[in-house]
């Protein structure tokens, strides 16, 4: 399975590359003001207007350095309602891939009630790289406040 990798702080992880649409440079975005404290802003691609949240954010409680390794990784995030909304994710160090083998996943040793979006790790050279549960990421209060004006759930 190929892994897009990308950091937080010093931590790696890593996401599905079969969950990513595309990897782009760093916008410029418009702020969302009374928005969830992760919410990075919006922005124009290709004819819509796509949230983008800041994965430093989310994960640390930190934002994001504007570096020129800091990408914009466009993935189609399926909300609980079975709607399928573009979404970014804004990281840092979004520079490589990884090949693994699912056997080569361990079982996390914690599980987080807060944080489920935190998944299996893969252990190498460098050390532990944990993947990212996209299907988790939000909670369902977050995930309708991803709605386009006019849906409901």
């Amino acid at each position: 399975m190929l892994m897009l990798l990308f950091y937080v702080g010093p931590d790696r992880y890593a996401l599905s590359c079969s969950q990513v649409v595309e990897v782009i440079p760093l916008v410029e975005l418009r702020k969302l003001y009374h928005s969830p404290e992760y919410m990075a802003g919006l922005f124009n691609y290709r004819g819509s207007i796509v949230p983008v949240l800041d994965l430093c954010h989310l994960i640390r409680g930190s934002c994001s350095r504007h570096c020129l390794s800091t990408r914009i990784i466009l993935v189609n995030y399926q909300q609980t309602n079975q709607n399928s909304r573009l979404i970014g994710l804004m990281a840092e160090r979004v520079t490589d891939t990884v090949n693994v083998l699912e056997s080569q996943f361990k079982e996390e040793a914690i599980r987080l009630e807060n944080a489920a979006y935190l998944g299996k790790i893969i252990m190498d050279k460098e050390g532990t790289i944990q993947q990212l549960r996209l299907e988790s990421l939000l909670s369902q209060q977050a995930q309708v406040f991803l709605l386009p004006i006019g849906e409901t759930e």
